[in-house]
């Protein structure tokens, strides 16, 4: 299988060779793509260097099979047909076509057999918030149709790049030297803060970021279940963390949630409030699972749960799950 990465150098291009390397996915031939800032840099993949190629309007594409697309969405939308027209499969990590009717949006421990059809030979990948979250929430709408879920989210500086994550780093640094921090990435200074501001404020005063929540929600699991979400950055380098809040039909118990979260593809518990045992974006960065612990009844709500779920942002919020759609749909055996 020939297999291109648009968007090399980023965060997510640096993970996608990671987990391509690491689960053994079957390449005859990798060609790296990137802007005129990053075209000519190498990168070693499988023992040999790969030097990365102008992104242009040409026949490069011709012969690749799938492209992980992971450079923006103006340049996913600009490129669309030039990496589709030879019959490449374009799983595209950006928002630029996620809630287009003709693109499916796809979790594949969720959704999986929607990635078959893709007219376009186009796949969205979710945003990284909400892929974490369906994944738990479809272990619960197993045992009862979820009506409602608020959720607040914790996330971390990965998920605005690799130059934001190093933003963080320095503004720590400049802080601890007495000098002011350097704010580029964020709205706000990030280092000893919070900002409930992630992405651009619309009409309603909620974020994109926060209604992706809702709508990507709604298109993944083909349900009418209502999300609201405050989206907040917090100053940790990556893996997103998430309370989330489900009203089902009928109320389900603590230990219902556990057998089903324990049981669901893709998910692992970690839920033992005695021993100080729940998960932590220290000790889940880097992980491919989703993670969830706290499990509890809500205590306003008799059809309520509520629970804390985290997972890496880079690899299941974005490269990992490209890969897994790549394996779903190419039937490899994991």
């Amino acid at each position: 299988m020939n297999v291109a990465i648009v968007g090399a150098s980023g965060a997510v291009g640096q993970e996608f060779m990671r987990v391509l390397a690491e689960r053994n996915f079957p390449i005859d031939e990798l060609v790296l793509f990137g802007s005129e800032r990053s075209a000519g840099r190498e990168y070693e993949f499988r023992g040999k260097k790969i030097k990365v190629k102008l992104l242009q309007h040409n026949d490069d594409f011709k012969g690749i099979d799938v492209a992980f697309t992971s450079a923006g969405g103006g340049t996913s939308k600009e490129f669309e047909k030039t990496i589709t027209k030879h019959g490449a499969i374009m799983i595209d990590n950006s928002s630029a076509f996620r809630m287009d009717e003709d693109v499916p949006l796809v979790v594949p421990e969720v959704n999986g057999d929607d990635a078959f059809n893709a007219p376009r030979r186009v796949i969205a990948n979710p945003n990284c918030s909400t892929i974490q979250m369906v994944v738990a929430l479809a272990a619960i709408e197993q045992l009862s149709h979820i009506r409602r879920v608020h959720v607040a989210t914790y996330q971390a500086a990965s998920g605005a790049g690799a130059a934001a994550m190093d933003e963080l780093v320095e503004q720590y640094a400049e802080i601890g030297a007495g000098k002011p921090a350097t704010v580029n990435k964020f709205a706000h200074q990030l280092a000893y803060n919070i900002i409930p501001h992630i992405d651009v404020f619309c009409d309603n005063d909620y974020t994109k970021e926060e209604l992706k929540m809702h709508f990507e929600t709604q298109k993944i699991m083909h349900s009418d279940i209502a999300v609201s979400a405050m989206c907040v950055r917090v100053p940790v380098l990556r893996a997103h963390s998430e309370s989330i809040w489900v009203e089902t039909e009928r109320p389900i118990s603590p230990a219902e949630a556990k057998e089903a979260f324990a049981n669901y593809p893709g998910l692992v518990v970690i839920d033992n409030p005695a021993a100080k045992e729940y998960p932590m974006p220290l000790h889940t960065a880097t992980r491919d699972e989703v993670f969830v612990g706290r499990i509890r009844e809500d205590i306003a709500n008799p059809n309520g749960l509520t629970f804390w779920c985290v997972a890496d942002q880079i690899r299941k919020g974005a490269a990992l799950n490209a890969v897994q759609i790549a394996e779903h749909l190419f039937e490899l055996k994991k």
